[in-house]
Formats: C-alpha cells, structure tokens, sequence
C-alpha cells in the first residue's frame, strides 16, 4: 500500500496538529511537514516533496488564494483546501477551486469531538482522490480564465417544449458545471443541477454560475415552477426532485430527508424524480465525481427513454461517478467535458417521443 505524504498549512497551531492527527489516523498517509504560513510552506515543498497539500485559505504574510495561483503555475500539486463555512469563505473557496484546487473540506470544529469520525472519514476521502486524480494540472494564468466560452447555437423553435435537463456531479464539479453551463445557449429547457456541497457553498455557487451563463442560475427553491431558460441547483441542505404538474409542467421539491450515498442533495434522487417526471423528454449528464452518487439515477433514466451523458475519464478530475454509471450500463453515450454541452443540444433536437426499456 502506497503512503501518500501530506503537507498541512494552515497559520493556527492547534488546527494543524488537529489536522495532522485527523490525517495520520489511516496507515496510509503520513503528515511530512506542517507549516505556518505559505512562506514557510514553500520551502517545505522543495524539501518534502509531498503528494497532496492541505492549505487554509486566510492566513498571514501570504493568502491561500495567491500561494495556490503560484503553485499552480510553478509547481502544480493536488491540493484540498480548509474552509470556513461562511458567505466569505464560500467564496474564496470556490475562486481556489477555480485556480486548480482539487476541493476543499470545511475547517473541523475542534470542541466537536463526536462529529470527528465523520470528518476523518471525509478528509481522508478526499486526500485519497486528490491523490489519484486525472488532473490536468496546468498553468492558469488570469488572462487564460478570462477568455470568452464559445456557447451552442441557439435552439430552433418548439424545440424545449416539455423537454428537462439534469446535471450531477461532485469532486471537479464547480469548475466542470461552469464548463458546461457556459457554453449553453439561453432559449433551454429548465435545468436541474445537484453538486455536493455545503449550504453556504451552493449560494454562493449559484450566483457565480449566474455571472458567467447566459442561463438565470438559482439555488432551488420548493414549489417553483421549473421555467425554460433558467437553471437551478439543489441547496445544500436538502435533496432535489421534479414532478410533472401539468402538460409541459415541471415543479421543484426539496426534501430534508436521509442523505442517500452518503450525499444530501443527491444525484441519484434527482435522476430517479427526473425519470418519472419527464421520461424519454430528459437529457441528463453526469460529470467528475468520486463515489457512485447518480448511477442507479441515471440507469432509470435510460430505462425511461432519457438520453444520458457520462464524462469521460482523460477530462475528469476523479473518473468514479461517471466511470460507476458506465459500468451498471446507464450511459447513452460518453463525451469530453468541452463536448458536453454540445451533445446535450444534440440530443434536445433528436424526437423522443416514448420511453424505451434497456
């Protein structure tokens, strides 16, 4: 068994030694190194050579936003970011994960002894796919990420009529929805998206996808009519499904129940309201994700007739959600990221009429 070395940075001293005790409770890491501050940091990196870095997003003498944009540039390396789950941190985070973080974990609450387990197990998760992961680490430069996404055609007329789009995703998935999104024209169906992540973090996501989309992108809310030309993400706090209310009707509903897969919102309980409620009228995607989280969803999808979309391994960041629905037999079709959206407006404008059984 391979022992993957960490690298913890993070300006408080009692969170690294939490974190380095938190990590070092698997055999199969070692915490090589826990640094202060990114200046420190750096030299430690030369000297260690870890496989994954743990870093604090605020911290003194150098942020944990400009010390990624440089190591992402110069020394690109899986890192988890340590967030705080507030309207700032949320933020912050989701510009680190835009700069090439492979995700972030909440800062654990210290005086919360019976929820460390499930902490450990999650940080553990986490390092463990950045690990492994098919990243694409390159060089970003602010120019780069400022270039304009070519969007799909716009649809022709009668096309969106009682037609919905899902979207999953988890690990990868901020950056590969924005992907997707960005290259969609506005005159679409509604768009439902679930993407593991805290409360705090699926606002804040919302409205960051709402600036860069020619789609309206919203946090969900329970009742809403599903309107074309809009695209809503479930809140972190509770599961999102659609039922039909009418011909050509759609309505959201969330629910605050059990976490299926370990995830609440899940991608399988969309996918799963998603095939009762539109059938062969759906197109759904599943993109980067660890787990297994919208596989089944996605089989009953194909099952009712929907066209289904896996991302495919070299443009994932962890090939496991998409990967499990290959395997159970529920992709219709697989595609890079950079096609994705493409293929979603392919199959808007193939007739399908009745479900098919598969």
């Amino acid at each position: 068994m391979a022992v993957i070395k960490v690298l913890v940075i993070d300006d408080s001293a009692v969170m690294r030694a939490v974190l380095s005790r938190v990590i070092e409770s698997s055999p199969d890491f070692r915490v090589v190194g826990a640094a202060p501050d990114p200046i420190v940091a750096r030299e430690m990196i030369k000297q260690l050579d870890p496989d994954v870095l743990t870093l604090d997003v605020e911290m003194p003498r150098m942020d944990g936003i400009e010390f990624l944009s440089r190591l992402m540039r110069l020394r690109p390396t899986p890192v988890i970011m340590i967030s705080t789950l507030t309207e700032r941190g949320s933020e912050t985070t989701l510009q680190a994960l835009e700069l090439g973080a492979v995700d972030f974990v909440a800062k654990p609450k210290v005086s919360a002894a019976e929820q460390l387990q499930t902490y450990t197990d999650e940080i553990h998760e986490k390092l463990r796919a950045a690990y492994a992961a098919r990243m694409r680490l390159r060089a970003r430069t602010q120019a780069a990420a400022n270039q304009p996404t070519a969007r799909t055609e716009l649809l022709p007329p009668g096309v969106i009529q009682d037609r919905l789009i899902c979207i999953g995703a988890s690990t990868g998935g901020t950056e590969a929805i924005k992907e997707v999104l960005s290259r969609l024209p506005e005159n679409l169906p509604g768009v439902l998206m679930v993407q593991h992540m805290p409360e705090m973090f699926t606002a804040s996501f919302a409205r960051r996808l709402d600036g860069l989309s020619a789609l309206h992108v919203k946090e969900a809310e329970h009742g809403e009519r599903v309107q074309a030309g809009t695209a809503y993400l479930a809140p972190g706090h509770s599961h999102l499904t659609v039922r039909r209310s009418g011909p050509g009707v759609y309505v959201c509903e969330l629910s605050a129940t059990e976490p299926v897969n370990r995830h609440r919102p899940s991608v399988d309980v969309l996918f799963e309201s998603a095939a009762a409620a539109a059938g062969a009228k759906a197109v759904c995607a599943l993109l980067t994700g660890m787990g297994k989280d919208g596989a089944q969803g996605m089989l009953a999808m194909k099952r009712a007739g929907a066209w289904t979309i896996g991302q495919d391994e070299a443009s994932c960041v962890v090939y496991g959600m998409p990967r499990e629905a290959a395997r159970v037999g529920a992709v219709c079709e697989v595609a890079p990221l950079n096609e994705v959206a493409a293929r979603i407006m392919g199959a808007l404008q193939q007739p399908r009429a009745s479900a098919r059984k598969v």
